[in-house]
């Protein structure tokens, strides 16, 4: 007597498949759980009625388990998984073949004939190789019908915003709306994210601002990603009044707004928005990131105030985010404004410690707030640190810094010796250089020289500046003393 196949709800068994001891066997039967196919069970019923009216037919045992049993659960779970795993491999070879029709068609010949439209959707949302996915959505097109079109147009879509392809996605939307396919919310909010991780926020507010055209309401989800599109096209006003309007309908707004709006109200010098936006984002639960503490550093920076540049530094590292470079640049910019000279060179150190390069600009940045604050040795070592990083050499504005450091510490020797670095390095002196000459000289009373520095000064055509005016006041008058 052979064991045959009978389905109960959506479990279909078949012998040797899965062993399961069954309480109405003595023996160990086989158990397989495959998707449910009603004109095969309805099949089984027709095949179970005969065999019941004919009595000489062999007789055929079933199996049957519960459908709501752990076990049932356990390989509904494991019979999807194994379709699944199995498109996504599909998905996967089709981004390494060639991006021509047939490849792409020998690839999904392993879908059968009848292919179904989960299918084919799981294989297109697994895909990042646009080109192969046009393809493959062209192929799939044409052997469906699906229930619902704009379905594979904006899992497609996806693999264009993946790819960061604008514009095929901006092609495939022209090619829905010849085919007569409309779009819906989420083919828009698709292409607009596509917009957003390209760098292009201008083309994110034209397709939000198309979406009523086609009658589609953005939902919260987009309008927050708008708040972020419209910062960063410069439409400042606009940004912050969906802000607000966020605040007040409780939408969910990513990361990436949140730092958008820190760095409008930082251009836009209202640096206690910049602290609200920081302080709304932690009422709401929302993580800072790295991106969000350097914006709000650098922010802070601007402000000139060095407190709270320490405070959130100290929140931040508390929080167990380790600081990267554009945090380290951000404290030195921050500390440089305030001339917090000792917390700057703190900074600086840390960064060679950890092996990390700095730019010209924050080497110019360390040398010019040693100037201010009167660090000559440390401006020396970091003089010599540029020199030796093989990445930026010095520029005008260091050695100007250098001759200042040394003017004003009365290195007449060691400021003459940078100016003639400067020369060679095909670096023109400028006025902040030549006044800097000109104090130093007056300091150490050699009168010709600083003679010499001002005839320079007019050879070069350049207008003296009060500054200068005042140094050489302040030179004649020690000189008509002595």
């Amino acid at each position: 007597m052979e064991p045959t196949v009978r389905s109960f709800g959506n479990l279909f068994f078949q012998p040797n498949s899965l062993s399961l001891h069954s309480r109405f066997s003595p023996r160990i039967a086989q158990v397989s759980l495959q998707d449910p196919i009603p004109q095969e069970t309805q099949k089984l019923d027709a095949s179970n009625a005969r065999d019941s009216q004919d009595p000489g037919r062999k007789t055929k045992s079933y199996i049957w388990v519960n459908p709501r049993s752990p076990r049932a659960s356990k390989l509904r779970q494991h019979s999807y998984d194994a379709r699944y795993a199995s498109l996504v491999k599909t998905a996967e070879s089709l981004d390494s073949c060639e991006a021509t029709e047939e490849d792409v068609s020998l690839v999904l010949r392993c879908l059968g004939d009848r292919i179904l439209e989960q299918d084919a959707v799981i294989v297109l949302n697994n895909m990042s190789n646009p080109e192969t996915a046009l393809l493959a959505f062209g192929f799939l097109r044409k052997r469906l019908k699906p229930s619902r079109e704009v379905l594979l147009y904006n899992v497609t879509l996806t693999v264009f915003r993946k790819s960061r392809d604008f514009d095929r996605a901006e092609k495939l939307f022209d090619e829905m709306l010849e085919t007569g396919v409309m779009p819906d919310n989420v083919t828009f909010s698709t292409i607009i994210s596509c917009a957003r991780v390209c760098s292009m926020p201008n083309k994110a507010v034209e397709w939000f601002e198309k979406m009523p055209e086609f009658g589609c309401r953005p939902d919260d989800v987009t309008y927050s990603a708008m708040i972020n599109a419209y910062g960063r096209a410069g439409n400042v006003d606009m940004a912050l009044s969906l802000y607000d309007r966020a605040r007040t309908e409780k939408w969910r707004i990513d990361p990436v707004t949140f730092s958008t709006l820190i760095r409008i109200y930082g251009i836009s010098g209202n640096f206690d928005g910049c602290l609200n936006v920081y302080e709304d984002m932690k009422a709401l639960g929302v993580k800072p990131n790295l991106v969000i503490y350097n914006t709000l550093l650098d922010s802070m920076g601007r402000a000139k105030r060095p407190w709270q540049v320490k405070n959130i530094y100290k929140e931040m590292t508390n929080n167990g985010l380790r600081p990267k470079w554009g945090t380290y640049a951000a404290l030195i910019r921050a500390y440089g404004r305030a001339r917090y000279g000792e917390d700057a060179l703190i900074v600086y150190r840390e960064i060679k410690e950890r092996g990390l390069e700095l730019s010209a600009v924050l080497y110019n940045t360390l040398l010019a707030l040693c100037a201010d604050v009167g660090c000559t040795e440390e401006a020396s070592e970091i003089f010599e640190d540029m020199k030796s990083s093989g990445n930026c050499m010095p520029d005008s504005w260091t050695f100007s810094s250098m001759i200042t450091i040394y003017s004003c510490s009365g290195k007449v020797s060691e400021a003459e010796a940078m100016l003639n670095a400067m020369l060679e390095a095909g670096c023109e002196p400028n006025i902040f250089v030549l006044t800097s000459l000109i104090q130093c000289y007056g300091k150490a009373n050699r009168t010709d020289d600083v003679v010499k520095t001002f005839d320079r000064l007019l050879e070069l055509d350049i207008t003296p500046d009060d500054r200068l005016c005042g140094c050489m006041l302040n030179v004649m008058t020690q000189t008509l003393k002595e």
